[in-house]
């Protein structure tokens, strides 16, 4: 229903594309972690029915949702079937974070075709994830701050890297012991290069 409310109001912009009907689907795929729901949100007399579908279309369960909440409003209140509830709402990327009652989640909202291409996309890996120190953009060495076989502090300084006429000190996430330093001071490095690994 917050998605309905937002796409709506941003139809009534001035300035859209001329000479092109502005279509609006109904049909919605929610994604609550790695949970998906697929559902149609339909317009009602002083609110929204909300339909759950299975993967033929058919109606799982259908909820009458009633609220006078407008888009950049913190906090959704207003009638869940019989209850009354009230949901925090703060914007992300295609969706929004909810929090109600202490439970808190991202809530990702697609057309059906969009959520046909998401599904598509690979899962992005963290980068440096692991016991490495990674170079984080191409440069050059200036400095190893540390041993093979030192202990570190969080925040201590490991290296110096220079790139773009800028020196850029490298620090610990975590306390950590040096397993081994694979970098020299002079040495150019590439992006996501291996400086030294954590034991």
């Amino acid at each position: 229903m917050i998605d309905n409310v937002g796409n709506a109001r941003k139809r009534s912009i001035s300035g859209q594309l001329a000479g092109r009907p502005v279509v609006f689907e109904h049909g919605r795929v929610v994604k609550l972690g790695d949970q998906s729901l697929s559902c149609e949100v339909d317009r009602a007399a002083g609110g929204f029915i909300v339909s759950f579908l299975d993967e033929g279309g058919r109606a799982l369960s259908t909820h009458e949702l009633r609220s006078v909440w407008k888009p950049g409003q913190p906090v959704w209140h207003g009638a869940f079937d019989d209850a009354t509830i009230s949901v925090q709402v703060r914007p992300r990327l295609n969706g929004f974070a909810l929090s109600h009652q202490g439970v808190a989640v991202d809530a990702t909202v697609y057309t059906k075709r969009e959520a046909e291409l998401a599904a598509l996309m690979p899962v992005k890996v963290q980068a440096g994830a692991g016991k490495n120190l990674l170079c984080p953009m191409p440069g050059l060495v200036i400095s190893i701050a540390v041993t093979e076989g030192q202990d570190v502090k969080a925040g201590e300084a490991l290296a110096v890297v220079e790139a773009m006429k800028m020196e850029n000190v490298l620090r610990a996430e975590r306390d950590a012991t040096v397993k081994k330093v694979l970098a020299k001071a002079g040495d150019s490095l590439a992006v996501d290069a291996v400086i030294m690994e954590f034991a």
